[in-house]
Formats: structure tokens, sequence, C-alpha cells
């Protein structure tokens, strides 16, 4: 089972964000945008150890994986959550263009207090998709945002 401190990581990564939102003021000095980048890795490290295969493979190498391992899941995750961008990119249009970022950390906050349901309830689901989705869900939302800030878009 993936570590639920996983969970709390993001939560930690996107309380901040919002954070910085409300305030406007940073006194750490890291950006909005490298706490995106770090919720992207921590989904995609959270989707890697949801698999039963990679937690077994990293099971059997005592907890240390080969590098080339680790960025194989990486990449695989990268693809998979690139052909969901682009079947969600075609159904909803670009309508994440118009979106503020303010938003996507909203989005990313709710899909985590959806997470963090399951995970207390024993990974059972009432009526929400389950951890993966939601997972996939953040990275592509963090991915928005990366993308809206990069282009200067971000307002």
């Amino acid at each position: 089972m993936r570590p639920p401190s996983l969970t709390d990581q993001l939560l930690i990564k996107a309380r901040r964000i919002r954070t910085l939102e409300e305030t406007q003021e940073n006194r750490v000095g890291e950006s909005i945008e490298s706490e995106f980048v770090g919720i992207l890795n921590y989904a995609f490290m959270a989707l890697m150890l949801s698999e039963a295969a990679v937690r077994d493979e990293f099971a059997d190498q005592e907890y240390r994986l080969p590098v080339s391992r680790v960025l194989s899941h990486y990449d695989r995750l990268a693809d998979e959550v690139e052909q969901l961008f682009e079947r969600k990119n075609h159904d909803y249009g670009e309508a994440w263009r118009q979106m503020r970022v303010s938003s996507y950390t909203d989005m990313i906050l709710v899909r985590l207090q959806r997470i963090r349901e399951i995970e207390d309830q024993g990974g059972k689901t009432r009526v929400s998709e389950g951890i993966e989705a939601n997972l996939m869900d953040i990275a592509n939302y963090a991915l928005f945002a990366l993308i809206r800030i990069s282009e200067g878009t971000a307002s």
C-alpha cells in the first residue's frame, strides 16, 4: 500500500501555494512554480507506489530501485498523464487556459481531501473515483498551472 505520508506531502505543497496566493508574501523564497513541480513529482511517486508490481519490485530491492527502473516507471506515468491530458483537452477544449492558477490549487485541495477520506476508510470509496484517478487529476492540474505560469498568463 502507498504510504499516506505522500498524501500529506502533497497537502503541504498545496497549502503552501494557497498561502502564497492569499498573502502574496514569500518568506522562504521558493516559487509557486517550484511547488507545482513538487506536487507533480509527489503525485507520480504516489502513483508508482500504488501499483502492486512497482511495490513488489521496490520491496524485492530492499527499498532501493536502480535509477533506470525508477525513471522507466516515471516515464510511463508521464505518458499516461499526457494521454489523460489530451483526452480531457479534447472533451473540454482548452477551458483550463481560462482558469486562474488559484482554481487549480482549489481543485488539487479538493482531490487531496477525497484521497484522505478514501485512505481513512481503508481504501473504500463511497461515490468518488479511486485514489489513482484523483492523483492523475492532481498531476494534470499541476501541469495546467505550470503551463500557465511558464506562458506568463497565470493571472
